[in-house]
C-alpha cells in the first residue's frame, strides 16, 4: 500500500483495487462485452480505453487511430463518454480524448500512433511482427 502512495504522490496513475465494486478515479469501468472486443493474445494482453465526449472532433481523430491499431495487434478496445460520470467530467474534461492501457493514462488530447503501438508491444499485448 504505501508504494502506492508514493506512486500517487509522484503523479503516478494507481490500479484499481480489484476488491472494490468501483473503479479509481481515472479507471474504465466494468462493462460486458462490446463491439469493440476482439480476443486478446497471450496473458499480457492489454485493454485500450478512450475517454470522449460528443461532438468532439479529435475524439473521432483518436477513435479512427485507436480502432486501426488495436485490430493490427489483436487488442480489445473500448470508448467511454466522460458526459455520463461526474467524475470523468471534473477529471478529463479539459484532456480529451484520453488513451487509457490497462486503466493507466497513456496520452491525451492526440493519440500518437506510433507511441500507442510501442506501448502496447512494450508491454507484450502484440503478436509476432
Amino acid at each position: 500500500m504505501r508504494a502506492a502512495v508514493r506512486a500517487a504522490a509522484r503523479g503516478a496513475t494507481v490500479p484499481a483495487d480489484p476488491a472494490s465494486p468501483e473503479p479509481a478515479a481515472g479507471h474504465p469501468a466494468r462493462r460486458s462485452a462490446g463491439p469493440h472486443d476482439i480476443a486478446p493474445r497471450g496473458p499480457a494482453a492489454a485493454t485500450i480505453t478512450l475517454l470522449s465526449r460528443p461532438g468532439c472532433h479529435l475524439c473521432d481523430d483518436a477513435r479512427a487511430v485507436i480502432a486501426r491499431v488495436a485490430a493490427d495487434l489483436g487488442v480489445p478496445w473500448e470508448e467511454r463518454d466522460i458526459t455520463r460520470s461526474e467524475r470523468d467530467l471534473q477529471a478529463y474534461w479539459e484532456m480529451i480524448p484520453v488513451t487509457l492501457i490497462n486503466g493507466v493514462q497513456h496520452d491525451f488530447w492526440h493519440v500518437s500512433e506510433r507511441r500507442l503501438r510501442a506501448a502496447l508491444t512494450a508491454a507484450g499485448t502484440a503478436g509476432p511482427a
